[in-house]
């Protein structure tokens, strides 16, 4: 192919990004270097009476004008859409801080509006912070829909470490889910139902490096912390490079997607994902499966799951459902025989046994 037939895609990565402890006094400092005086503010229910002395002390000091605030409590697209253009003239820039529900719906109106975002998780339990997607209600049903990836992002270690252990564990199943889907999205593009980004698949990689090589397995050490924010924090723009969620959702977020579908009760994302990241490597014969198993293992992960099982007639419909989930979407869970493998494993794999019951 003549090389004037490739085009070098624009990609946008966060131009703010401040990652430390006591950050929540300083967004206001944040905001007025970057000339973002008038924002719209969106918060998780009960995050103003945690932050908010701290966080409104900061915006004065600064100068910092909020214009609009809303705690978030639904995130429907059209709701979303109907508060985005209505947002008063002055508004320069939109802040979320919470959890997934109001920096999704913070993030997609800024899309909307072409303004910039800044996203301040309070958890680490999921990508989603540094995603150029958000996860909402369409039509009543919970939609991944494209948005931007944050202008910014700002993380407070202090408001981290306070999280309940569920989120850290969380994290940790989503970041080591980037196995499988990687190794999906290699055989896709070799079947050629997908484009590959040689780059967006290093960066993927680079964010298994940053969390496994370098902390202990103690989900509470303050490096691992730090560490899991970061990986989370480069498999979001593994996402912007590629286009598509490909470098880090593969056949365990299809899984993943299903049981919220079916579940009376679906489980926290990244418990789900990760359980399905070990069956999937099992169905994959993916070679770092040991390298799953064991850190899945060592930091916790297998035993704090064995407190609340996942129900086996829900686990096995939602893997007859997640091929569905998304059309000519090339995964492991496409091959013929991928269901009766799995629900062979779910009966034979000790570990499987523990957890699917």
């Amino acid at each position: 192919m003549p090389y004037a037939t490739y085009i070098n895609k624009q990609i946008n990565i966060p131009y703010l990004l401040k990652i430390g402890y006591g950050k929540t006094a300083k967004v206001g400092k944040y905001l007025y270097d970057k000339d973002l005086m008038n924002i719209a503010l969106f918060l998780g229910e009960g995050i103003e009476d945690i932050l908010g002395d701290v966080l409104y002390k900061g915006f004065a000091e600064q100068g910092i004008k909020v214009v609009y605030k809303q705690i978030v409590k639904n995130i429907d697209i059209e709701e979303i859409n109907k508060v985005a253009f209505s947002l008063p003239a002055e508004t320069n820039a939109l802040l979320g801080i919470g959890g997934g529900k109001a920096l999704d719906y913070a993030k997609y109106a800024a899309n909307l509006l072409r303004l910039p975002y800044i996203s301040m998780p309070t958890s680490t339990s999921n990508d989603g912070f540094c995603s150029p997607s958000s996860s909402l209600l369409v039509g009543g049903k919970r939609t991944t829909v494209k948005s931007s990836i944050p202008f910014g992002v700002v993380v407070d270690l202090d408001i981290i470490k306070n999280s309940p252990k569920i989120c850290f564990y969380s994290g940790l199943g989503d970041m080591i889910s980037k196995v499988t889907a990687l190794t999906d999205w290699k055989e896709a593009a070799l079947r050629g139902q997908a484009r590959y980004n040689d780059f967006a698949s290093m960066m993927s990689y680079n964010s298994l490096d940053i969390l496994f090589l370098k902390h202990s397995t103690d989900i509470m050490a303050p490096e691992f912390q730090r560490s899991l924010t970061n990986s989370l924090l480069t498999s979001g723009i593994a996402m912007e490079i590629a286009g598509t969620s490909r470098p880090a959702s593969g056949s365990e977020h299809l899984i993943s997607h299903a049981l919220d579908k079916i579940s009376k009760k679906p489980k926290m994302h990244g418990l789900q994902v990760g359980i399905a990241t070990y069956l999937c490597a099992l169905l994959q014969n993916n070679h770092e499966t040991e390298g799953i198993k064991n850190i899945l293992t060592t930091t916790g992960f297998f035993d704090f799951v064995k407190q609340d099982t996942f129900d086996k007639t829900e686990f096995i419909k939602a893997l007859e459902l997640a091929p569905s989930i998304k059309n000519n979407y090339y995964t492991i869970l496409s091959e013929p025989d991928s269901f009766e493998r799995a629900v062979l494993l779910l009966e034979q794999d000790k570990i499987l046994q523990e957890l699917i019951k």
